[in-house]
């Protein structure tokens, strides 16, 4: 990290810190007794100190997405209730600005899929929030169709709100540039935000005029679909698989852990080899998610002296977590005494399978 780069990240966790106690004072304030004049004033400090903490937190995801893409947190959503909440959050903030909030919601109302749902959120946000700042009057409509399949969800959602003049689909700074200008920094960011997780989810963005002064922003994504839960992998025990996942990056392993903890097992995690063989010691696991990269004591390395280990502790079936995933590495990974190999960034279905490959070979594995 440059010099620039750290006291960037240092100003923006200060003003963030210092924003969180400027809402800590106001409701402390709040519960005093206060005049009118008073009370207002509270309620126009926390609602001014709120807007800064939103747009500090916006704006540090935005760099983080811009960089590295979305991170995402997997976890079963009901599509039907993703648009509930969007209804929830959004109309009464329309309505504060004069706007009609249209929310619809067309598939199987049971529909489901691995999704992140804040993400999804997020992506709305950007496209109605653009949308009511612009709309004077009228209405602004949201709609989500899901269209269900073997390989999962499709989803088709559409914002439609005032026309814009300034769309320029090659140039979307630009766009966000004379959002700016117009409707403030906060809706802004919001709508790059938008965009930029959008195109981070693979999902596909498209502009499109309709009769009079309206334009409708339409987006697609392929969401994967829920996986099979685990099976316990012993005979009578009737205990859920412990599955330790090693990984030196934090986020990596907060998504694992979310995984393999909703297929209903449990979880503890190691930061490197040398953590994963003092651990894998202990013959607490059943499975170990093993990444090949990592400081010290590599995975590689570490599967080699887990091997190495005797009886029941060195036969605890081991499955590689890599971006190198062709079949030379892969053969490599096996030949050191891994059991199976998933790629990342990790599908849940493909983790599911190898575990249930790992687990349960023989191929009795309980569904849900």
């Amino acid at each position: 990290m440059s010099i620039p780069e750290f006291f960037a990240d240092r100003v923006t966790a200060d003003i963030r810190e210092r924003m969180a106690g400027v809402l800590a004072l106001t409701e402390q304030l709040a519960r005093q007794r206060l005049s009118a004049d008073a009370e207002a004033c509270v309620a126009s400090i926390a609602e001014a100190a709120a807007g800064v903490a939103r747009l500090v937190d916006t704006a540090i995801d935005l760099t983080g997405v811009s960089q590295r893409g979305p991170t995402l947190h997997l976890e079963p959503v009901r599509l039907r209730e993703l648009m509930d909440d969007i209804q929830a959050q959004w109309q009464p903030r329309a309505a504060e600005a004069g706007v009609t909030l249209l929310v619809s919601y067309d598939g199987d109302p049971d529909a489901a899929a691995m999704a992140d749902r804040q993400r999804l959120l997020q992506i709305f946000d950007g496209f109605i929030g653009e949308a009511v700042a612009a709309q004077a009057r009228g209405a602004v409509e949201a709609g989500l169709h899901a269209h269900s399949g073997p390989d999962g969800v499709r989803l088709e959602g559409r914002v439609r709100g005032p026309r814009d003049t300034s769309w320029d689909e090659q140039d979307a700074d630009s766009r966000i540039r004379i959002i700016d200008e117009r409707l403030g920094l906060e809706i802004a960011l919001g709508a790059l935000l938008a965009r930029r997780i959008l195109t981070g989810m693979n999902g596909v963005l498209r502009k499109e005029a309709n009769a009079g002064a309206s334009d409708t922003a339409t987006f697609e994504i392929h969401l994967a679909p829920i996986p099979d839960e685990i099976a316990a992998p012993s005979e009578d025990t009737g205990r859920a698989a412990h599955i330790l996942v090693v990984d030196d990056n934090a986020t990596n392993r907060m998504v694992a852990q979310s995984l393999v903890e909703m297929f209903e097992c449990t979880s503890e995690s190691a930061e490197d080899g040398v953590e994963a063989v003092e651990a894998a010691q202990t013959g607490r696991f059943d499975l170990i998610l093993m990444d090949i990269r990592m400081p010290r004591m590599d995975g590689v390395a570490a599967t080699r002296a887990i091997r190495a280990l005797p009886g029941r502790i060195g036969a605890v079936p081991i499955i590689a977590l890599t971006a190198n995933a062709d079949p030379e590495d892969a053969a490599g990974y096996l030949a050191a005494g891994m059991n199976g190999v998933v790629e990342k960034p990790m599908k849940p279905e493909h983790l599911l399978a190898a575990l249930q490959e790992a687990l349960n070979p023989s191929g009795d594995v309980a569904a849900a």
